[in-house]
This record gives C-alpha cells, sequence and structure tokens, in this order.
C-alpha cells in the first residue's frame, strides 16, 4: 500500500482546525440544579469550568477555593492515564493505517515544536524503520506528545533520543515525565537498552536534567562515537537506566548511626517512582519517630528576656538532649549565622547559571571595562554577574523585576554596538533565549502574570 502523506497531513490539519474551534467556543450552560428541601442547592464554584475537558469540583469551603495551594487547575498525567483520558503507544513504521496515523501526527509535532530542524529531517527519522517511537494519545488516535528514539541493533545497549516535544496547548501538565518514564521502562523490559544518549538544545537541558540526564558522559566512547549524529549548538547528554538498583540506608538520629540497611530491587519501574520516594520518606520518618525520645518543648521568654536578642547557643535549652556538640559549629563555619533567602532565589540562581553558562553569554558575563566612553552612553549598566550578585542579596520580590534587569544586557548592548555586529547578535540569541526560560519557570513556579 502506498501512502499519500499530503492527505494525511491535511486530514490532521483539518481536524486541528476543528478541535481547536471547538476549544475556542464558549462552553454550553449547564442546567440548573432543583433544590430540594433535603438538597440545598449546589454552590456557585460548581458550575465553573477550569479546562474545557475538565469539571471542576465542587470545593469543601469557600477558603479552600480561593487557596491556590489547594487548587488543581488540571488533573495529573498518572490520574488521566488511569481514568483512560490519555495512552502511551509504542509505535514502529510497520505501515499498518494506525501506525501511519500516529506516525503522521508525532511528525506535526516534531515540526511544529522543533522549527529550527528540516522538515523532511524530521519526517525521514519518523518513518524510518531503525526508529521506534512511544506517542502520547487522547483517544481514538489524537497525538499529544511523543519521543523518537534509534536503536543500534543487537549487543549495542544504547538508544539515542532523536526527537522529544509536547504539543504546545497540552504543555505543563506533566506530560514530558510520565512520557520518559514510559519510554524507560520498555526499553529496559523489553529491548535490554541501558543507556539513552541526546543532543539537547539550551531550552532543553533543564527538562532531560530533571528526566535523570547528565552531561557527564559515562558510556566508553568507542559505544557511540560515529554512531551518534553531532548537533551543532547541542550539548550531548546521557541517561543510565537503572535495570536494577543497590541501595544503601543510613539513617542518623540526633547525629549518630542508627541503623545501616542493604538491599536490591530487581527492576526499577520508572512510572512508581513518585511512590518509591513517597514510601522510602515514610520509613525515614516511622524510624526517626520509633526511636527519637518523646518530644519536649521549651519555653523561650525566659531565655530571652526583654532587651535580650542573642544568647549562646550552648545554653539553649534541649540541645545537648538531642546530640549537639560544640564541634558542629566547626563544620557550619565557625558559628557563621546561615541567610535565609527568599522564596525566589533558588529558581533565579539556577536561570544565572545557565545565563552565565550559555554559548552567547560571553560578552555579557562580566562588567564592560576599557572602553572610556560606554559609561558616558550607558546610565544603567548590566551584566550577568551583577545579576547574580543581586540575586544573593535577594534584590528580586519578583520575576518581573529580575527579567526587567536582565532585559537591560540587550537593551544597552544595541544602544552601544552596531546592528549586525557580533555583540548585538549575541545579544539578539541570549535574549530569544531568556524569554524562553522566563517563560519555562513561570510555567515550572506556577506564575502566568
Amino acid at each position: 500500500m502506498e501512502w499519500d502523506f499530503d492527505a494525511l497531513d491535511a486530514a490532521f490539519k483539518a481536524n486541528e482546525a476543528i478541535e481547536n474551534a471547538a476549544r475556542s467556543a464558549p462552553p454550553p450552560a449547564p442546567p440548573l440544579p432543583i433544590a430540594t428541601a433535603a438538597q440545598d442547592p449546589l454552590p456557585l464554584q460548581t458550575h465553573v469550568k477550569i479546562d474545557t475537558n475538565l469539571k471542576a469540583e465542587a470545593p469543601k469551603d469557600a477558603k479552600e477555593a480561593t487557596s491556590p495551594l489547594k487548587r488543581k487547575l488540571v488533573r495529573s498525567a498518572q490520574q488521566e492515564e488511569e481514568e483512560g483520558i490519555i495512552q502511551f503507544r509504542t509505535v514502529a513504521p510497520d505501515c499498518t493505517d494506525e501506525s501511519m496515523i500516529l506516525l503522521t501526527g508525532l511528525k506535526n509535532i516534531y515540526q511544529k515544536q522543533l522549527p529550527n530542524m528540516p522538515k523532511e529531517y524530521i519526517a525521514r527519522l519518523v518513518y524510518d524503520r531503525n526508529h521506534l517511537s512511544m506517542a502520547l494519545v487522547k483517544p481514538p488516535l489524537k497525538v499529544l506528545a511523543g519521543i523518537t528514539y534509534r536503536l543500534f541493533g543487537p549487543g549495542r545497549k544504547m538508544a539515542e533520543i532523536v526527537f522529544c516535544a509536547v504539543s504546545s496547548t497540552e504543555q505543563v501538565r506533566g506530560y514530558g515525565a510520565r512520557l520518559m518514564s514510559h519510554v524507560k521502562d520498555y526499553v529496559v523490559s523489553q529491548l535490554g537498552i541501558e543507556y539513552f544518549l541526546t543532543y539537547a538544545d539550551n531550552f532543553a537541558i533543564g527538562y532531560f536534567k530533571k528526566q535523570g540526564f547528565t552531561t557527564e558522559i559515562t558510556l566508553d566512547k568507542k559505544e557511540w562515537m560515529g554512531y551518534i549524529k553531532d548537533y551543532e549548538g547541542g550539548t550531548l547528554m546521557q541517561a543510565f537506566i537503572l535495570p536494577s538498583l543497590s541501595i544503601y540506608f543510613f539513617i542518623f538520629v540526633a547525629d549518630k548511626l542508627c541503623e545501616f540497611q542493604w538491599t536490591v530491587v530487581p527492576k526499577v519501574v520508572y512510572l512508581k517512582a513518585p511512590e518509591i520516594i513517597e514510601a522510602q520518606r515514610k520509613a525515614i520518618r516511622d524510624k526517626i519517630r520509633a526511636t527519637a525520645s518523646e518530644a519536649k518543648v521549651y519555653s523561650g521568654k525566659a531565655l530571652f528576656p526583654p532587651g535580650v536578642t542573642s544568647v549562646p547557643i550552648q545554653t539553649i535549652p534541649g540541645l545537648a538532649e538531642i546530640g549537639w556538640t560544640p564541634e558542629m559549629l566547626k563544620r557550619l563555619g565557625e558559628n557563621k549565622p546561615t541567610k535565609i533567602h527568599g522564596a525566589l532565589y533558588g529558581p533565579l540562581k539556577i536561570v544565572v547559571e545557565e545565563m552565565r553558562t550559555n554559548a552567547n553569554a560571553w560578552p555579557f558575563v562580566e562588567p564592560v571595562s576599557g572602553v572610556p566612553d560606554y559609561y558616558e552612553i550607558i546610565k544603567e549598566p548590566m551584566d550577568i554577574s551583577t545579576l547574580g550578585s543581586c540575586v544573593e542579596n535577594d534584590d528580586y520580590a519578583t520575576i518581573d523585576h529580575f527579567a526587567k534587569d536582565a532585559s537591560k544586557i540587550f537593551h544597552n548592548c544595541r544602544i552601544y554596538n552596531e546592528e549586525g555586529t557580533n555583540y548585538v547578535k549575541c545579544a539578539n540569541k541570549l535574549e530569544k533565549w531568556f524569554k524562553e526560560r522566563i517563560k519555562t519557570l513561570r510555567a515550572e513556579l506556577h506564575i502566568y502574570i
């Protein structure tokens, strides 16, 4: 059978247009509930639709309805999979009708989400018989996300991830992490793969790090050199997929070793990672509760009478009972006070470090020096090192404030340098990366303003 790929593309585009129109149309008003003497009317929040496909549940009380910490905008990917809303399917280019439809859906997502990749190149690899794909599908056959990887024959326990993308309308829902877990479990159990290699661009490095990838390549070069395609501007990353796991537990209470335990997990199920981690946390908490003595509470009023703002640490009641010794101060830097940073400190510090190591950041890492008239023209200078110092000092209470200062780097460069120079080209590329990174940061922190 010969496939008309143009017709398939046209059918997919027409289907997407219909779904987008349905998504943008206002939902029909739900019927008003009929109240009886034994049944109070449903609260107003019952009729609020949070997502076009998901109905909001009635909150327990008004406080819970307005609490951003307790409100869930979407179901987790695991819940949707368990309820049959989404499915994960391994797809091979076997020329069956269903496989070709799914592969074409994957190709369309890759071509849309990876605009720097040639469309013909994407199509050739997706339909190539040396590649397999894992597709996240919404029944019957709508593709929402996918990972395509290349196999290298028997005896070579590695695979290369060539494409990984989630539809722009389905991001920040946990689909990417769930999809990667499915792929890992499949290649370990069915194909005997132990290593994944991939070239990640600056936008994807953060995602792959969260999925267990690292830039430290431990796989012998002779195993992958000449097999993996080298992408200009990409960063080679590796993930070792654990077929079995040796676990060593060291549990400390009051700075004393209470238990040592060794165990072997014959097969790591990546889809069960959240449950495994929670079980480990629970085991540690239970051991601490069982080992620790009965809790004692000391009042601080007697220790800090009016006018007293500090006391010697050894005079604090209860410290000696939990095993504190003066030697611990040496490990903490001779009693140097630990600075407590704001909530944005960690995320912003990561962004600054990623910005500093970006290939286009070299002109902006340190303050400009050796240019006599620079500070006569530029009245609000900014560089990545100064930006990092401001983060260390907790100068940024909002992401907007941080982004505004960072934007000065690009603006100043275009003001002082002529268009077309290497400096301006670097500024434009770094600014494009920065805007996407801030968008990702807002999504990770659930900040949409």
